[in-house]
């Protein structure tokens, strides 16, 4: 069997440590939660030479082990606690060649725990046009530790890498810097009262209570019974660390690192001045979402077309295949039918996936989060905000775990409150289905597809309504609070192919695995209600039959009847008929009431319920935006999905909290039931009322 060790991946934010874990573990790789909390986990296997493999656990990124929020703390966690079944036998550090001195603040921290420590300095690939130089064995001797040279981009030195992570066992592990001088008298009680444990972790447990007060984790015992100094002192001699890591660090690069600054080829500040621009940056940020929702109409639409007819054509073979029965109408009607349902966005959910990829692995991402600073503030929001609100255009959950980043209270649960309302990519099914319905194929001066501008309407109205209820919110909670706005802006650099694949393969796996184990289970429970009824609907045939003696009506017209009649009086038909009278002045029949009462689970469930409702009798090939589009008002014999309703129907989701699962995160974020409550009643209200304006006008 081959033999593993642990190894801790650790890094400041923007200094590639992502791209570093791509290049060490490829597709390796999963992605999950640390237990007990929301903070994403990113772990994988990195196979080295002589059968050695070695689990790389990649930490959320710190600026140093002074945590000031709940994901830098996980990292205090991991690395304190020898019992954890993660705690590092070594550590990598990756540095930025361009902010080594900021860097290394981390790198002293994480090396004075006594844990081996490799520094590993990414970009390498930058210093000829940066005009930097290293030496680095003379580097190697003032840390005491073994680097690596790398570059993610172009893959180089990951091999000196991996032998240096084979060979941990010779690093050193004596300290960079001794902190007990800020504090000898201090730190002499310390030793004394505890002779038993490592001074420095000792000392890192003692001022992190100070961030975080109490917090469940294996402390060390006798610490809650020394008198320690008090919150502000402690505060003070943490300061007065890192002044003496600082003094180390500017040492060392001194006579280490080399910035020719009069040849370096640097065009990123010319390039910042444009994209931050307070008139110029905005107008470029709105070009660039106008070409990602353009993009996901036109690019798309031949992929989704096959699909589509693909899963028409599969029901249709399974029918006229299989033995008749139960069984074969349960695989055509419900499964096939709904897994359709979700399978066909697959290729806008990827572009989606892709844009994001490409402006965060480019570095515009960061500029878009300082240029909207300007705006949050007025709406009682930092930029820190616009992190959440971005990320929830993926997916509300991620986004509400990653409030997490936002120390002031007062914010955060804001952010949470209102994050729900941007559109998330489970949104975007319902979104393309009837904008593809009810908008027409028409273009705007020969360019701009119609259809592209009502969705990027809609992804600004959910950001309209966030900023909104936001600036609601800072006037009516009163919480007295005072916060400050610190983003790093990171290097340009040309998105890499293979960062940019992961995240899409990952991302869009995970939506459609999650969104499919849910649309499979609902899709035989609404089969089930569909295909079977009380009283009537066992006689359909014969009361239909009764019915048309007399009339000159095709036999073919006489089994759509009864179809229909079979649907209307089963059990998901008198579920939908007992709604139908809160839906019907939105617009909406009791097929479109069942399908929003069982998209609650998740909102992209919306689609594949109309699929398998609307498959169930059904005879034709047609596809789903088929039967959509022929289904029609039986009054007026108006399309059910006109325009009218169609806009209340898009409507209704921009504003609705159709999502369990975001619920069940913000109650673990809030920890408590009031605000989630809170926030599902205010949405469908908001939802419903909008909806039914909307329609009751446009009708």
């Amino acid at each position: 069997m081959a033999k593993q060790f642990n190894v801790a991946l650790i890094g400041n934010p923007n200094t590639g440590k992502t791209s570093v874990f791509n290049q060490l573990t490829g597709l390796n790789q999963k992605v999950g939660n640390y237990p007990g909390i929301t903070v994403e986990r990113k772990e994988g296997i990195c196979k080295l030479d002589r059968g050695v493999k070695a689990h790389i656990l990649d930490l959320p990124g710190t600026y140093s082990l002074n945590a000031s929020s709940l994901d830098e703390n996980v990292v205090i966690e991991v690395l304190l606690n020898k019992n954890d079944k993660d705690f590092p036998d070594v550590a990598i550090v990756v540095c930025d060649v361009e902010n080594l001195k900021r860097n290394l603040l981390l790198f002293t921290q994480i090396k004075d725990l006594g844990i081996p420590t490799i520094l590993a300095i990414n970009m390498a690939d930058r210093m000829k046009r940066k005009a930097i130089s290293l030496q680095i064995p003379e580097m190697e001797k003032r840390l005491e530790t073994k680097i690596a040279l790398i570059s993610s981009r172009k893959n180089e030195g990951f091999d000196e890498l991996k032998e240096l992570i084979s060979n941990y066992k010779q690093l050193s592990t004596a300290p960079c810097v001794d902190a007990s001088v800020i504090a000898p008298d201090y730190f002499d009680r310390l030793r004394k009262t505890f002779p038993n444990q490592d001074l420095y972790k000792l000392w890192l447990v003692i001022t992190q209570d100070v961030n975080f007060g109490k917090l469940d984790r294996n402390a060390f015992q006798g610490v809650a019974s020394f008198k320690t100094e008090s919150k502000s002192n402690l505060k003070r001699l943490q300061q007065k660390e890192t002044i003496r890591r600082y003094q180390f660090i500017n040492e060392t690069l001194k006579d280490t690192l080399q910035v020719d600054s009069a040849n370096a080829k640097d065009f990123r500040s010319k390039l910042d001045r444009v994209l931050t621009h307070k008139v110029w940056g905005y107008v470029i940020f709105f070009g660039i979402l106008l070409l990602i929702f353009q993009a996901i109409f036109d690019w798309s639409s031949y992929p989704m077309d096959f699909i589509d007819e693909s899963f028409a054509s599969l029901s249709e073979w399974t029918k006229n295949t299989l033995p008749k029965g139960d069984f074969t109408n349960l695989l055509a009607e419900g499964i096939i039918s709904g897994l359709g349902g979700i399978i066909i966005f697959i290729p806008q959910i990827a572009f989606l996936f892709l844009f994001i990829a490409v402006l965060e692995e480019s570095g515009y991402m960061s500029r878009v989060v300082f240029l909207m600073d300007r705006v949050m503030r007025r709406f009682g929001l930092s930029g820190k905000s616009v992190v959440p609100l971005v990320s929830g255009t993926a997916c509300a959950i991620p986004a509400i775990m990653a409030t997490r980043n936002i120390e002031n209270w007062k914010e955060r649960l804001i952010t949470i409150l209102v994050t729900p309302f941007t559109t998330c990519s489970a949104r975007l099914p319902v979104y393309l289905i009837i904008i593809s319905l009810v908008i027409p194929e028409e273009r705007v001066l020969g360019i701009f597809s119609l259809q592209g501008l009502t969705l990027m309407f809609l992804y600004l109205l959910g950001f309209g309504a966030a900023i909104l209820s936001a600036y609601l919110l800072d006037k009516v909670l009163r919480i007295k609070t005072k916060t400050f706005f610190v983003i790093e802006m990171p290097n340009y650099k040309v998105p890499m192919f293979k960062n940019v694949a992961i995240t899409v393969i990952e991302k869009t796996k995970s939506f459609v695995l999650g969104a499919g184990k849910i649309i499979l289970a609902i899709s035989i429970i609404l089969w089930v209600l569909a295909s079977y009824g009380p009283g009537d609907f066992n006689n359909a045939e014969e009361i239909v039959r009764q019915e048309n003696i007399g009339k000159t009506t095709s036999e073919d017209d006489i089994e759509t009847q009864i179809a229909s009649f079979k649907l209307e009086n089963s059990y998901i038909g008198i579920m939908g008929k007992a709604i139908e009278p809160a839906v019907a002045p939105l617009g909406y029949d009791w097929k479109i009431g069942i399908a929003i009462v069982s998209s609650f689970a998740a909102r992209e469930v919306f689609v594949g319920t109309l699929a398998t409702i609307y498959s169930v009798g059904s005879e034709e090939e047609e596809t789903i935006k088929n039967r959509m589009a022929a289904e029609v008002h039986p009054v007026s014999g108006v399309p059910r999905f006109n325009f009218a309703s169609g806009i209340s129907l898009l409507l209704f989701y921009a504003f609705a909290m159709q999502c369990m699962s975001t619920l069940a995160v913000v109650r673990k974020e809030t920890n408590s039931w009031k605000w989630p409550l809170w926030q599902l009643g205010a949405m469908t209200v908001i939802a419903y009322v909008v909806a039914l304006a909307a329609y009751q006008f446009l009708k």
